[in-house]
């Protein structure tokens, strides 16, 4: 699924992508998908460079220019609580991973199937295991490592390994990173096997040769999913108070692999975590995040009208209906999934347990979701908010493919995060 060496996959999915961004693909769409499944690969070279000779419908009614700036937010300086919200943000982004990691995939109908099956609806802490799920039900390859009772540390996942690489980079690179730099990591650090669309898309070109930009955009049909959104935590970690600052460095490192909202949600992401950091609630953390995001993007759209749901009143289901009917995209999309980032955290009333009920409940990504709102919400809350019985059950310890961090300690990633700061 989603090869990145497979024209059979590549070619309907760049289909996708231009259809959900605004051109007229008309019926290459189908062609591909017909071509594809007859594995004619003359056919899908054709119809690939018919797709690259595409305009956009000029009456597109949203504007998505590249980056230019970092938004306009001043600096908030920390409080004397920064190191327990440090601690917070890594304990809630593990915690949120896990949590969503059995049911990643699913639909926010078949995560619901499934947990009534399991008798834990709404989800109470980490998902229970059922060796034979509902018919129709197929739980992610991680689920029976990743489930309620099952591990004794956190488990490994990319949400989790992007996060350390990027302690790493800031550690090796500082404020000056480059995307030349991130390449150069993701090559020495990284496996290629433990990376998915986008991200193996591009480390795939530079193996080839390819240098940034252009690993972003060369047969890369995954250029605006979530990819890069998961990989900026760090980001806001090194900068807390300063979402402008953790979004410059986020767009260093997501032009690796990313375009438009893909480079957006990265920014909004690592502004969120900044903020989130100094904050005294969800709504000012979200509202400045909406800073470092070009006003008349699809991202910025959805993310306003959330935010004006919230205002007027509507319940969390509305909310997840709203995203359900308006935001249909790939399940692995940016914009779904930052939208329901959003609506956890703007519904979850503080709660841990019930924000990432929300996240996971919500289907679509729920590990990489779920990992961003426990990390916003600690960032926000401190590690106390987080349930002892849950962060407790990782004995402290995460699992990384990452080079060098296999293994590593909660304690000591919190204290080379928080070592970070005299640095930025």
């Amino acid at each position: 699924m989603h090869d990145v060496l497979d024209l059979r996959d590549l070619v309907p999915d760049e289909a996708e992508q231009l259809e959900s961004a605004g051109y007229a693909v008309g019926d290459l769409h189908a062609r591909a998908r017909i071509a594809a499944a007859a594995g004619d690969l003359t056919q899908l070279a054709d119809i690939e460079t018919a797709l690259a000779a595409l305009r956009r419908d000029p009456e597109w009614p949203y504007e998505e220019p590249e980056p230019t700036g970092s938004g306009s937010q001043a600096p908030t300086p920390p409080g004397d609580d920064l190191a327990d919200r440090i601690r917070g943000a890594w304990l809630g982004r593990c915690v949120g991973n896990t949590m969503g990691k059995p049911v990643e995939g699913l639909s926010r109908a078949d995560v619901r199937t499934y947990l009534e099956a399991v008798g834990d609806w709404p989800l109470s802490g980490f998902v229970p295991y059922a060796a034979t799920p509902p018919p129709g039900i197929v739980l992610h390859p991680s689920a029976a490592e990743a489930s309620a009772g099952r591990f004794d540390a956190v488990p490994r996942d990319d949400d989790l390994d992007w996060t350390m690489l990027g302690l790493h980079l800031l550690e090796t690179y500082g404020p000056e990173l480059r995307t030349e730099d991130v390449a150069r990591e993701w090559l020495d650090r990284m496996p290629f096997t433990q990376t998915y669309t986008a991200e193996r898309a591009a480390y795939r070109n530079l193996v080839q040769g390819l240098r940034p930009p252009d690993t972003a955009t060369t047969r890369n049909p995954y250029r605006e999913w979530i990819g890069a959104l998961i990989r900026v935590d760090a980001y806001g970690y090194a900068n807390p108070g300063n979402p402008a600052e953790a979004a410059r460095l986020a767009l260093v490192d997501a032009s690796l692999s990313h375009t438009a909202n893909g480079l957006y949600g990265a920014q909004w992401a690592a502004a969120l975590v900044a903020q989130a950091l100094v904050a005294d609630g969800i709504t000012e953390a979200l509202r400045v995040a909406l800073d470092v995001v070009p006003p008349k993007s699809r991202l910025a759209d959805s993310q306003r009208a959330l935010l004006d749901l919230h205002a007027q009143g509507a319940t969390a289901e509305e909310a997840l209906d709203w995203i359900d009917e308006t935001l249909d995209y790939n399940w692995v999309h940016t914009l779904n999934n930052a939208a329901i980032i959003t609506t956890a955290l703007l519904w979850g009333d503080g709660d841990y347990v019930r924000t990432l009920g929300l996240s996971v409940g919500a289907g679509r990504d729920t590990d990489s979701t779920s990992a961003t709102v426990g990390s916003v919400f600690g960032a926000l809350h401190g590690a106390a908010a987080i349930p002892a019985v849950l962060t407790e059950a990782g004995n402290g310890v995460v699992r990384s493919a990452v080079r060098g961090f296999d293994r590593i300690t909660i304690d000591e990633l919190v204290e080379r995060t928080t070592a970070l700061h005299g640095e930025f």
